[in-house]
């Protein structure tokens, strides 16, 4: 059975979920998105944040696959960041812009794979240097459910906040299958 339909559709929720997340964090003033609500990354602000560090931290490990030469160079100039609650922005605009960016490149990315790219094994270090090799697949789908999960603490505390973003579940960019009678 194909996987890349699979990440094909997940690149899309990407895009979908944070267009929701930014647009009701974007009807909240700066202290609101500041504010500590207790999880984990304290703030609306830092739980955006730390999606959007682990997506470079990913990408970047992600681009050393042969297969992606077009992804490493769309985000050569991108730092990697040294520790996953680091604040990339502490405003929301710049941000969003370079949310923006990152799933354009992210669709981008798995619009130009193949299967045989997502057999491969990628071999990387992790944030204090100690190696791994794992399924290039595998790590895909711990890319998109990382993301998932994070947006879903953001989801809460936008709602705490009294912004609510409406439906999040994936099955709504799921097309209905017409089946014959």
């Amino acid at each position: 059975m194909p996987q890349l339909p699979h990440f094909q559709l997940l690149a899309r929720y990407n895009a979908w979920m944070n267009a929701k997340l930014y647009a009701a964090a974007g009807q909240l003033s700066a202290q609101a998105l500041s504010e500590d609500r207790g999880a984990f990354f304290p703030s609306i602000l830092a739980t955006l944040n730390h999606i959007a560090v682990a997506d470079i931290i990913w990408l970047k490990r992600f681009a050393e696959h042969p297969a992606c030469a077009e992804l490493r160079q769309a985000i050569s100039d991108l730092q990697r960041p040294t520790a996953l609650d680091q604040l990339l922005f502490d405003t929301l605009e710049p941000l969003h812009a370079l949310r923006s960016r990152l799933d354009g490149h992210i669709s981008d990315w798995v619009a130009a794979l193949t299967e045989q790219d997502l057999e491969q094994v990628l071999a990387y270090g992790n944030m204090k240097g100690v190696p791994a090799q794992r399924p290039y697949a595998s790590l895909m789908l711990h890319f998109f459910n990382h993301q998932t999960h994070h947006r879903g603490q953001t989801s809460a505390l936008l709602h705490q906040a009294g912004q609510d973003i409406g439906v999040t579940d994936l099955l709504a960019l799921i097309a209905d299958i017409d089946v014959p009678a």
